[in-house]
């Protein structure tokens, strides 16, 4: 299984499945991440954390703990 965590830099993605439950995946929803929709990841954070990320045609920021329950091909 792939997540958003092991894409690289410059790489888009389609989200295949969110994981996780309750309010976290909710979150991770509001922010417009759905299955199906293309993630561009802009760069990582010299420690790894966070991610910032081009989603539906603007920036986001999330952290390694969340992009590890959005599954990618």
């Amino acid at each position: 299984m792939k997540t958003l965590k092991d894409v690289k830099i410059g790489k888009t993605a389609r989200v295949v499945k969110l994981h996780g439950e309750g309010p976290i995946r909710r979150r991770i929803m509001d922010m417009g991440i759905t299955k199906g929709v293309e993630i561009y990841v802009r760069k990582v954070a010299p420690l790894g954390d966070p991610m910032e990320l081009m989603v539906r045609g603007y920036e986001l920021s999330l952290r390694k703990a969340d992009a590890e329950m959005i599954e990618v091909e």
